[in-house]
């Protein structure tokens, strides 16, 4: 009877489970419900409220705090809080008097009014600051529901593009040619004039809950900027002309801000954030470009693989050959044979020297354990991110989940460079294990502080506040500096790393090598053919970052092309730094064609955001060669060490 009930009591807490697991929702996911007035409770809410987030642009690198431009602004309400993540990426969400109830249709309802006097000098820097924005096209970034705005317009062949942000403003040049968002409406034609978005459409698409009780839930928020000089900016009726100011214009000016709002409810809650990507005419030529790179990487990979296994066959094959000649018995006239059958070819050649350490093996090991840490850190993000804890939703949780991961990550960094140290016979742990700590995250740090200087100079809001920066200063010399320690210590306790032969007390002399199987022409060729395999998605992410397009998907394959630089190392005994530097040149490329990318993609004017433009491609491409170097090292140490451990050397 007691077995009973206590299959009885199991049968009870797995249906409990599995009833908590229906209504489980990832982290920055959990939905918010909205109901109409009068009918608000403690799970629904009636008002929905539009957070404002930095102003940026694609010809400036500097982003704005929305007060910066003197923009309609609520003093009196608190600040969201703000995570790691946000702070690096420079956001700065605060709340707005953007504020409407569910289902509640507005038309050119006013938001506030700004004055300015070209006479009074505040009020003049004001209203030219304003210009600034709008001749370099500087975006709104809204969020409605931990949502972002999206601005959807026409272009070419009927098609829509769709833009998580919407401009301030255009300008109409001297010329009469109308920039940016001046070409979609005909009536902007003023020449030397400006036309100020003082008025938007707001449409927010809901999905119904089938239960009544849960309300419904927000799926998607579009907009449309629009320009109306009211004629009564005390009672604005959103008729009349455009919003425009002349260029040479002094004197008073009252800018009146209005919005209107509407609710469509055709749109299902699966469908939530798929409005971001509507109609994105880069998305099928970026998906096109993944699945090129993948047919081409395992096309050659192929290849490559079908001749190293030729060519080991081939020198297996005459070993086994050369074995049986030696084992017959020779007359005393062949005794000349037998050696020159014993004569040694092939990658058995450097038996003896393969495992030879390398020149400046301090400095290879520590990039080893920085690329490990950068590699680890990589990995463990992506595949979060796959299972969806790293959500849109959740703001900054990618930059702060990969902080975190990186100084927790410091022991495994400290353990890779100590032992590879050690396996090169170095001696001197203490100058491996602080530079393994200081070297590359100090000098992306360094990169780092300069670039915050300029935006503080500037008065960005992608300076990092004194405060955080102590923060991340204490991150690192209070977690992943020890953490690095403790790595280091398990790495110079254990032994070294124990190769399948022996090394010879004298090297072998390098025959002479071919112009493209030398060092450096390897090295420089070595790397294009990965590169070849990622530069169009490169296209795709330098616009995500540069450009804030929305980016779907990038893989880096450069891995799988480590198979093709292991078969050319293996008759040099310097494999290790030209394994380094072969799958790292990659990065060198990355740079070069970030440089191009700059100079004919981007209209970046000024030399602040030149400055902080090829500051942060810096730091990228360090990563990046570190990243891409210690992969392929680790690739060839593997086919070298399988390749004297499978075949027996005598």
């Amino acid at each position: 009877m007691c077995s009973l009930h206590r299959a009885r009591g199991s049968v009870l807490v797995i249906f409990l489970l599995l009833h908590s697991a229906t209504s489980f929702y990832l982290p920055g996911l959990a939905p918010v419900s909205f109901c109409e007035p009068g009918q608000a409770g403690k799970e629904n809410e009636s008002t929905i409220e539009i957070f404002v987030n930095r102003l940026d642009s694609v010809e400036s690198v500097l982003p704005y705090e929305y007060t910066a431009f003197d923009f309609c602004a609520i003093d009196s309400e608190k600040r969201p809080s703000e995570n790691l993540g946000q702070v690096l990426f420079g956001e700065r969400i605060e709340p707005s008097p953007y504020k409407f109830e569910f289902k509640k249709k507005v038309d050119c309802k006013p938001v506030c009014t700004k004055s300015y006097n070209t006479n009074k000098p505040e009020d003049k820097a004001h209203l030219d600051f304003l210009k600034k924005g709008m001749l370099l096209n500087y975006q709104h970034h809204w969020i409605v529901d931990n949502m972002p705005v999206t601005w959807c317009y026409d272009v070419e062949d009927g098609q829509k593009f769709c833009n998580p942000g919407f401009p301030i403003g255009c300008y109409v040049t001297e010329a009469g040619r109308p920039k940016d968002a001046c070409v979609v409406n005909s009536d902007f034609k003023d020449k030397d004039t400006f036309y100020v978005f003082n008025h938007v459409d707001i449409t927010i698409h809901y999905h119904v809950v089938e239960n009544e009780a849960a309300g419904a839930r927000l799926v998607a928020a579009k907009m449309e900027p629009k320009s109306y000089k009211h004629t009564k900016v005390e009672a604005p009726d959103c008729a009349g002309g455009p919003m425009y100011l002349n260029n040479k214009f002094s004197g008073e000016l009252k800018i009146g801000y209005t919005y209107s709002v509407q609710f469509d409810t055709h749109i299902r809650w699966a469908s939530r954030w798929d409005y971001i990507l509507e109609s994105m005419p880069h998305t099928n030529i970026q998906w096109f470009s993944i699945m090129n790179s993948l047919v081409i990487v395992l096309f050659l990979s192929g290849m490559v693989a079908m001749i190293m296994l030729r060519t080991l066959h081939k020198d297996i094959a005459r070993y086994n050959q050369m074995d049986s000649v030696v084992s017959l018995p020779l007359l005393p006239l062949c005794w000349s044979c037998q050696e020159d059958a014993q004569e040694e070819f092939g990658w058995k050649l450097v038996h003896g020297d393969v495992f030879r350490p390398p020149r400046k093996g301090m400095l290879l090991s520590v990039f080893l354990g920085s690329g490990t840490q950068i590699f680890i850190m990589m990995f463990v993000t992506l595949f979060f991110a796959c299972l969806g804890f790293l959500s849109p939703a959740n703001r900054g949780a990618l930059m702060t989940c990969a902080v975190v991961l990186w100084v927790l990550l410091g022991t495994p960094a400290g353990y890779v460079a100590a032992r590879f140290y050690k396996s090169f016979g170095g001696e001197k742990w203490k100058t491996n294990v602080l530079l393994t700590c200081f070297l590359c995250p100090g000098v992306v740090f360094a990169d780092f502080f300069v670039m915050n200087l300029i935006l503080w100079g500037e008065g960005s809001s992608a300076a990092m506040p004194f405060g955080t920066l102590v923060a991340i200063l204490a991150l690192w010399f209070c977690i992943s500096v020890p953490l690095t320690f403790i790595g280091a210590y398990f790495g110079f306790k254990k032994t070294g790393i124990e190769h399948p032969v022996r090394t010879n007390q004298i090297p072998r002399q390098i025959p002479e090598q071919s112009f493209y199987t030398r060092s450096l022409p390897g090295i420089v060729m070595g790397g294009i053919l990965p590169f070849g395999c990622i530069f169009i998605q490169l296209f795709f992410i330098l616009n995500s970052i540069w450009k804030h397009y929305v980016l779907s998907l990038h893989q880096d394959y450069h891995w799988q092309w480590c198979s093709f630089l292991t078969s050319g190392l293996v008759l040099d005994y310097h494999w290790q730094w030209r394994s380094f530097l072969t799958s790292g040149f990659t990065a060198v490329y990355f740079l070069v064609y970030a440089i191009h990318y700059f100079f004919s993609k981007l209209q970046i004017t000024g030399l602040a955001s030149t400055i902080l433009y090829f500051g942060y491609t810096m730091i990228m491409a360090l990563i990046f060669f570190l990243f891409t170097g210690t992969i392929g090292f680790f690739a060839c140490f593997w086919f070298v060490t399988k390749i004297y451990s499978v075949v027996k050397v005598d």
